[in-house]
């Protein structure tokens, strides 16, 4: 079937890209993490990785969907053999499982925007507010319905009428909004002691293999490479785009992006906070830093709530350019097979609100998806390693990623990595997170398949999803090698 849809512009792919990149994982993750890990250290340690596992891995994604024209699960089919299907339902099915509960949390961030714009004044202590609309049941599942309703929304109109022109909206305006914030936080008094804290690396932390680990999964979460979201927003590139080019502008944007919200954060944090109590914020959860501290800490500021309402416009903005990818990715697979970008968007959005409840409900359900899916992440990486495994290194090299004007002589560099970095860096991290979840967070019941945060419920979840893909793939491929 001929293409229909393209972006209308370089411009347009790169700020839908974008999209992908920036999400809530560079604005309320990003700061918690570099605190914790040694601040100007870590930040060496995240950007060697952007280039060693982030960058490499979109380029394969992009790759794929610019040579294909498919979605996930089609591509890989068409490029490795019809019986791997199984291997892309895989990544989709992961990118998935995160939209139902990504679209919750996104579902707090339109709250607090809501409650920014009424005043940001709590009756009761902020984490007091917190908890009350956390557990109050109605409220979560109803800003979870409203997040769906808009990504659906924007997604139904299609590429360049929907898509490309949210996100030509959404991310200059979140750069903007970025700024803003983090030229405020920077001229508060004291901002010196969070911006030396951030920027000068304590360089004994280089032998410390946490922070190695911690940076190289942050490199890998926040980028989104490996989701299929790159490869499902490639399909629409005009023939000619350079994949190189678009990677590593995606990922620079995404480390730009990053460091703003690094800045803000902690600067504020150690302005208003003494340096024992900023590292004590910064040790809280994402969503206690987020939605507790930072509207305590923006309360403290001259017009804070100007600056609290631009924080969580901001938080809105990336929330939702993210969420739009994953639900485009779902929709295009169902294009793939037959059904009309309508009726594909209905399915998703409709589907992704019912199986959202959950996490919307129970905070605990949402953690443990959190846990088994985004480390699913670090597993659909390694896959997209294995195709190109299976296509032939140097060959995916040259058939599927080379452009001409670079000679190929350019690209040598792809193989090594390819062969050995990457499965090196895949084989380091999923131990780290395993051998994190056994001694620190479930030590002894570790195998629980049914623990929050333990190794048993990921080999639970994952091994039930592929069992049934890997089931479904081979029955389709009996009935069709009947029917002909």
């Amino acid at each position: 079937m001929k293409q229909k849809e393209f972006f209308s512009s370089p411009w347009g792919l790169i700020m839908t890209t974008l999209g992908v990149a920036i999400g809530t994982g560079n604005i309320w993750r990003f700061p918690r993490i570099v605190a914790q890990n040694g601040g100007g250290t870590f930040l060496i340690i995240f950007f060697v990785f952007l280039f060693t596992w982030s960058i490499p891995i979109m380029v394969v994604e992009f790759s794929l969907g610019r040579k294909t024209r498919s979605g996930i699960i089609k591509s890989i089919q068409e490029l490795i053999g019809p019986e791997y299907g199984w291997l892309g339902g895989f990544i989709g099915f992961c990118t998935m499982m995160i939209m139902f509960y990504y679209s919750v949390i996104m579902g707090w961030c339109l709250k607090y925007l809501w409650f920014s714009i009424l005043g940001g004044k709590p009756s009761h202590d902020y984490s007091i507010y917190w908890q009350n609309f956390l557990y109050s049941g109605y409220e979560p599942a109803f800003f979870h319905f409203l997040a769906m309703a808009i990504g659906t929304s924007i997604v139904y109109f299609g590429i360049s009428k929907g898509i490309e022109r949210a996100n030509k909206v959404f991310i200059p305006s979140l750069f903007i909004f970025l700024i803003i914030t983090t030229l405020r936080a920077i001229t508060l008094p004291g901002a010196e002691t969070g911006l030396k804290f951030f920027f000068i690396p304590r360089w004994e932390q280089l032998l410390d293999h946490q922070v190695w680990l911690e940076a190289i999964t942050q490199s890998a979460w926040s980028t989104g490479a490996g989701w299929g979201l790159f490869l499902t927003y490639s399909v629409y590139m005009l023939p000619k785009e350079n994949v190189l080019k678009s990677s590593f502008l995606t990922g620079i944007g995404d480390g730009i992006a990053s460091l703003l919200s690094g800045m803000t954060v902690i600067i504020t944090a150690f302005a208003f906070l003494e340096h024992h109590q900023a590292m004590e914020v910064m040790a809280s959860s994402s969503m206690g830093l987020t939605f507790i501290w930072i509207p305590r800490l923006f309360d403290q500021m001259v017009a804070g709530g100007f600056f609290q309402t631009i924080f969580f416009l901001t938080l809105c903005f990336a929330a939702v350019s993210s969420l739009i990818s994953m639900i485009e990715l779902v929709v295009r697979v169902m294009m793939d097979y037959g059904l009309n970008r309508k009726k594909a968007v209905f399915i998703t959005g409709s589907g992704g609100f019912i199986c959202g409840i959950p996490s919307a409900l129970n905070i605990n359900f949402l953690k443990n998806q959190d846990w088994v899916w985004g480390l699913g992440l670090l597993l659909n990486g390694f896959l997209f390693t294995m195709v190109v495994w299976k296509f032939g290194v140097s060959r995916f090299r040259f058939k599927i990623t080379n452009i001409p004007k670079l000679k190929g002589k350019n690209w040598s560099w792809f193989e090594f990595f390819f062969l050995f970095i990457i499965p090196l860096e895949f084989v380091f991290m999923m131990g780290w997170w395993f051998w994190k979840a056994a001694m620190i967070y479930e030590p002894h019941t570790w195998w629980n398949p049914f623990g929050i945060n333990s190794i048993g419920t990921c080999l639970f979840q994952w091994g039930l999803v592929l069992i049934i893909l890997i089931g479904i793939n081979r029955y389709y491929l009996r009935k069709k090698t009947i029917e002909t």
